[in-house]
């Protein structure tokens, strides 16, 4: 359970904004590389399989081999057995830096139209969907990738290689698909223009590059993305989209064998271009002075930043300035949040350097409250990273950050559907192996590096920050330039492959039949499944349950704050030393609470279980709230609700939350206004915080799930020892929900100087998990708007009409276990931009009365049900999933029969009876719509509703 789960909404809201939603500083999750060498002939795995005709073979890594088809394309596979899934990614050497005067967005808006259709595809969403696979695509400086995860299966997993193939040179890019999408673009450009933070890295960026590619925001210039020629679009694709260009990934329980013949089989088909591709020379001069940018617009917090140039990510220096990072932005240990953050200066802080195929930014960012001193905040941000010849970094601070670092490199390696996606980061630096020769290049990071290239490359001449000041004394970095990634790769071998997990197939009767259920004491259920997993890893989820509607009366904000409070200080330990203590067991651990549960995550592997178990429950049960960290996370939660106060999502969602309040004042679950949630976090007191945990926390209610690699009879007796005998002063006890007949409203709301409008509709059901209409009303849901591209909101709003990037619908069902409780809902939302709100809400009321008037085809439950159960079965291969579902079984007194049950359901519906259920159940008139955008400047010269300027 998330530790803000039953927080008051607003104050909910501010919780998770803590750290003000700063934006990702860094283009890859991994250390840049070294030069670092190593020699090796390629590795037996990949010479052992019958290769098909005009396919060769080449280096294997840590269980990935490389294959290569004669037309250029590269291939690598990653197979493991222990995951039921399969993830394939195709990455394009071609980003937005490869944009020309005119095109910028270009490569981004073609990302878009390669899911339109082409000749022998013409409902890309469709039969994805229909087939249950998750899939997406992303565009980025260097690269473009289209990736998609599904069930193991051989049928699905050639269908999806024939689509690659076939969309690789025969997409339509056609001019009718690009009039729609070009509004979707451009809508997503005005939510991206709604984000402060997102604004000023935008234009500091663009002030930092003077000519390289780099200074353009990949999402384009809406100037571009509104006049884009259809010709230079297809020109751009047919320049880029090419086997030789390319890098497919497919990783997951495959037969290597198998997967490479079904490769040559759909891709060797495809020529090489006869023309070679074009090669990019630009390269920006040292700075020569400090630069600076202002951004001046409607919002209520402030945002200092600062960017300096750093090479590509193949130079020797960038495995120092990924630890450099870390030394300076850790929360709570870095430097930068000691000096700002523990110093009151500002809300939150954040860093990240680029590691990309040429020279980028090291770019650092602070966010500060309404009322910070923004002088004083710049001045110490600046000497914090500008001065570090006067304090260097020391050693503890350098094996503290390579100990982060190597821990995420091993988390990660663990998934291997996680670490198919993060090469597409090393292929368009130059090379996949260059995901290990990072590694590699962290763990040989000294202390005189890391000092190095904080001297070398954080000078002020060097630096893009909110103002300008000329000097008569230039002191220039020449950015050095970075060896070929080839040189670093050449013959590298890597390290011994991670252990892999057994082959488990997660159907509902075979984790049932593998789960030890059991009760300790009177109250605390607890489920084992103990199995083989790769990297010998173990996922733990614990819920302790207390309080009822009484005891919490005027409690609630204290609860929500107690829970965001506990990793941050124990008896014997601070924040930074639960930190690091759980760095140290290599595990990702969240110990936190809400309104009626304290509770504790961990993501962690067989050897350290017990210690980080032990670890957990100490934070949980010994919290000492200190003063400082206490009046530290009430200024971050007042500044992030300032914050959102403008945004229009908070808006109109304050608003609807509003119009739907059940509960009276006074009532735990009483929704709060932003005002009423910041004088609430203005009045608390900490003595009411350590008086709610006093009062309220104890272990021996509440449900415990492991899933994993561990020794079930050592679980068993610590589990015991550590849970058992801590009672809650104050039982638990379900707070009764139900339905409430709320009447049928629109508002609109103005939020000036906000590009995007946000829509929210809301209509109440009487719906309950067990409600025999239920399993037919996810279906319903799914078709009517139960994915963004391909629902029947999807296809009207966004991919016809081109009025909306996001829409879709929820279906809410009830869950408790007290009587009839039966308060669900029927949500929908969309963004778009201002002028065209009015047009979606027309379209999705359209829809909605046509499904209830006319029901759904045979073909659409058909899909529905498919892609419904295949997404079912795909959630099931996460053991995190898993352990959440357990833990839910316990709570609600039922075991894996009930998700079988829905299955079968699911399975067995008639049109007849999704049709009745719809008619029962949705009731067009009763949906309330609030909307929140400029509405005023639209109105006011805004250019008109899908009409391009020319």
């Amino acid at each position: 359970m998330s530790p803000n789960a039953h927080l008051p909404r607003a104050l909910a809201l501010a919780c998770s904004l803590a750290l003000l939603s700063l934006p990702a500083l860094a283009n890859g999750a991994t250390p840049a590389a070294s030069p670092a060498r190593a020699t090796a002939p390629p590795a037996a795995a990949a010479n052992a399989l019958v290769l098909p005709a005009g396919v060769s073979a080449g280096p294997c890594v840590e269980g990935i081999c490389e294959y290569a088809l004669g037309n250029g394309l590269r291939v690598l596979l990653f197979p493991d057995a222990s995951k039921p899934t399969v993830t394939v990614n195709l990455t394009y050497g071609v980003g937005s830096q490869h944009e020309n005067y005119g095109e910028t967005g270009m490569a981004h808006l073609l990302e878009h139209l390669l899911f339109k259709d082409t000749p022998t595809h013409t409902d890309i969403p469709g039969e994805m969907k229909k087939r249950g696979i998750a899939f997406n695509a992303t565009t980025a400086l260097d690269r473009t990738n289209y990736f998609a995860s599904f069930p193991a299966n051989d049928a699905t997993l050639d269908w999806l290689l024939r689509l690659e193939a076939d969309r690789m040179r025969n997409a339509n890019v056609a001019r009718k698909d690009l009039d729609s999408e070009m509004t979707v673009v451009r809508n997503e450009l005005e939510r991206n223009e709604n984000n402060p933070g997102g604004v000023l890295m935008q234009r500091l960026r663009s002030t930092a590059f003077l000519w390289h590619n780099y200074g353009h925001d990949t999402i384009g210039a809406r100037s571009d993305v509104e006049n884009m020629p259809i010709e230079r679009l297809q020109a751009f694709y047919k320049t880029w989209y090419r086997p030789d260009n390319a890098t497919l990934i497919v990783a997951g329980r495959i037969d290597p064998a198998t997967t490479l013949a079904a490769i040559a089989r759909n891709f060797r088909q495809i020529a090489r271009p006869a023309v070679p591709m074009r090669s990019f020379y630009t390269a920006d001069p040292a700075q020569d002075g400090e630069r600076s940018v202002t951004v001046r617009r409607s919002g209520d917090i402030a945002l200092v930043a600062a960017a300096y140039h750093i090479p590509a990510g193949t130079h020797p220096d960038s495995p120092a300035l990924a630890v450099l990072d870390s030394v300076l932005g850790h929360v709570p240990s870095g430097r930068l949040h000691k000096a700002l953050v523990e110093g009151k200066l500002a809300a939150g802080i954040g860093i990240g350097s680029d590691g990309l195929r040429d020279p980028g930014l090291l770019t650092a960012i602070a966010a500060l409250p309404r009322d910070g001193d923004d002088a004083r905040a710049e001045a110490v941000l600046l000497a914090q990273l500008e001065q570090l010849a006067a304090t260097p970094i020391t050693q503890a601070e350098l094996d503290a950050a390579k100990q982060r670092i190597g821990n995420a490199y091993e988390l990660n390696y663990t998934n291997v559907n996680a670490v198919a996606m993060g090469l597409s980061e090393s292929v368009a630096a130059g090379d996949w192996r260059l995901y290990f020769v990072r590694r590699d290049a962290v763990d040989k990071v000294t202390l005189d590096d890391v000092n190095h290239v904080a001297r070398t490359y954080l000078k002020p001449s060097n630096r893009t920050l909110g103002r300008f000041v000329p000097t008569d004394a230039p002191d220039r970095v020449e950015v050095p330039v970075a060896p070929p990634a080839a040189a670093l790769v050449a013959g590298y071998s890597g390290r011994a492959a991670v252990a892999a997990g057994e082959n488990f197939d997660p159907t509902p009767a075979n984790i049932q039949a593998r789960t030890q259920t059991y009760t300790i004491g009177d109250g605390l259920k607890v489920a084992l499944l103990p199995k083989k997993t790769r990297g010998e890893t173990a996922i733990v989820t614990a819920t302790f349950r207390f309080g009822d509607e009484h005891t919490l009366a005027g409690r609630d904000v204290a609860a929500g704050i107690t829970g965001a409070l506990l990793m941050r200080g124990s008896q014997g330990l601070s924040r930074e030393q639960i930190t690091q203590r759980f760095d140290a067991l290599k595990t990702q651990a969240s110990v936190g609470g809400g309104l009626q549960s304290g509770g504790i995550v961990l993501n962690t592997r067989r050897a350290q279980l017990s210690e980080a178990l032990a670890l957990a429950a100490d934070v949980l049960r010994t919290p000492t709230f200190p003063d400082s960290e206490f009046e530290q996370f009430r200024l971050q939660a007042i500044t992030g609700l300032e914050a959102a106060r403008k945004e229009p999502g908070t808006v109109a969602g304050q608003a609807l939350a509003e119009h739907f309040e059940p509960w009276p004042e006074g009532h735990p679950l009483h929704g709060r206004s932003i005002d009423e949630s910041l004088a609430a976090l203005k009045a608390l007191t900490l003595d009411e915080v350590r008086a709610f945990h006093r009062d309220f926390y104890g272990t021996a209610t509440g449900e415990i799930s492991i899933v994993g690699d561990f020794d079930v009879a050592a679980v068993k007796q610590q589990l015991q020892a550590l849970f058992a005998g801590w009672k809650s002063p104050k039982p638990f006890a379900t707070i009764a929900t139900h339905y409430t007949d709320v009447a049928a409203r629109r508002a609109r709301f103005e939020t000036p100087d906000k590009p995007n409008a946000v829509l929210l509709a809301r209509a109440n059901l009487s719906l309950n998990e067990a409600d025999p209409d239920y399993p037919a009303l996810i279906v319903a849901n799914h078709i009517l708007g139960g994915g963004t591209i391909k629902s029947r909101l999807g296809d009207r709003i966004r991919q016809k009409d081109g009025l909306s990037y996001g829409v879709s619908s929820d279906l809410n069902a009830d869950a408790s276990r007290v009587g009839r409780d039966d308060a669900g809902s029927l949500s929908i939302q969309a963004i778009a931009a201002p002028q065209n709100i009015d047009k979606v809400e027309a379209a999705l009321r359209e829809e909605l009365a046509r499904l209830v008037s006319d029901g759904i085809s045979a073909d659409e439950l058909r899909d529905a049900v498919s892609g419904l159960l295949t997404q079912r079965q795909q959630a099931r291969a996460a053991d995190s999933t898993v352990a959440g579902l357990l833990a839910r079984n316990l709570f609600m007194d039922r075991t894996m029969a009930f998700s079988a049950g829905i299955d079968a359901k699911l399975q067995a519906l008639t049109v007849d009876e999704v049709n009745a259920a719809i008619r029962k159940h949705f009731k067009p008139d009763a949906l309330s719509v609030y909307v929140a955008g400029d509405f005023a400047k639209a109105e006011n010269g805004a250019p008109p509703a899908n009409v391009p300027v020319r």
